[in-house]
């Protein structure tokens, strides 16, 4: 009798671990306290890291961990519903927190538009933050973040040197960290420098060979014209290309960061992927002038370009 006690006792206890808690808009969620728990201040700015996962199979959509954490300004005033931010009065400094999001609830919200895939219905969002550190002032918090932001860029340099090594790829570094592996230069002489158009076939895949987008071996796929310098394409681009001439070809490896960085790419680019292109320069020439700007009606007349 004494032995039974015993073991139900152990599973009520296990049962009170376990429990969740949940927000006045009715999300449950969970706190492991740190050991050196200091509570939030007012005004405070935090830096954590955040994982959401999905599906029965808990396959990650989203996570900061081995990344750039997240940062943000505590205001107790302004707090969200159904969603973490609502527990931040109960965080402190080492505090982990546990949740899990309803779709069916965040539908109902409008924060998701319909049921997909990804968001089934009658399926949950189970989500996780850990408070990191903790900020008083705005200039020591963007300090802490561009530190994170340069070591972010460090791992992806090294992946990509990685995996150059490992596909016996001779590489060059371009000003930020993008490398360029040249197959043919082609003529150096009319490169594909600031200001000059470059029309381009490309190839562009994960560094686990999945492909995202092409223009090669496509028949009727438009020619891709790229006025170099004009940041109208991501950096990684604008740097690598620099080193082809017309008729050149290779591949331009590009760290997340010098690409869709922490947000992605639609559903096919996770955030923080390292991306590679093969390229091909079938010509480079003048860029075309820039389109005129149309006159505003409400603009006076000696405010005009060319007046």
């Amino acid at each position: 009798m004494k032995q039974l006690s015993a073991v139900l006792a152990f599973a009520l206890l296990m049962a009170s671990c376990n429990q969740f808690d949940k927000t006045k808009t009715g999300m449950p969620y969970k706190i492991k306290k740190g050991s050196n728990s200091v509570p939030l201040k007012n005004g405070q700015f935090i830096k954590f890291n955040i994982e959401f996962k999905v599906g029965e199979k808990d396959s990650i959509l989203n996570s900061s961990y081995g990344h750039i954490p997240a940062f943000m300004r505590y205001d107790s005033s302004q707090l969200g519903k159904y969603n973490f931010t609502e527990v931040l009065p109960k965080l402190g400094l080492g505090d982990e927190l546990t949740f899990t999001l309803s779709i069916d609830s965040l539908k109902n919200m409008g924060m998701i538009p319909e049921f997909n895939k990804t968001f089934n219905k009658g399926g949950v969002i189970k989500g996780k933050v850990e408070i990191l550190a903790v900020y008083n002032d705005q200039p020591t918090v963007e300090i802490a973040y561009k530190k994170e932001v340069e070591d972010e860029k460090a791992r992806e340099i090294k992946d990509l040197n990685a995996y150059a090594a490992a596909k016996g790829l001779k590489v060059q570094s371009t000003p930020n960290g993008a490398l360029v592996a040249l197959e043919t230069p082609g003529d150096l002489t009319n490169k594909a420098d600031s200001g000059k158009e470059a029309t381009v076939l490309y190839k562009g895949y994960t560094t686990d060979g999945k492909v995202f987008d092409s223009n090669i071996d496509k028949p009727g796929a438009p020619d891709f014209k790229v006025v170099v310098g004009a940041r109208k394409v991501i950096q990684g681009w604008d740097e690598g290309l620099r080193f082809f001439g017309k008729g050149g070809k290779g591949k331009i490896l590009v760290p997340a960061m010098l690409g869709y960085g922490q947000q992605g790419a639609g559903g096919e680019i996770k955030p923080f992927t390292n991306l590679v292109f093969d390229i091909q320069v079938s010509n480079v020439g003048i860029a075309p002038p820039p389109a005129p700007v149309a006159p505003n009606p409400a603009m006076p007349h000696a405010m005009m370009p060319g007046h």
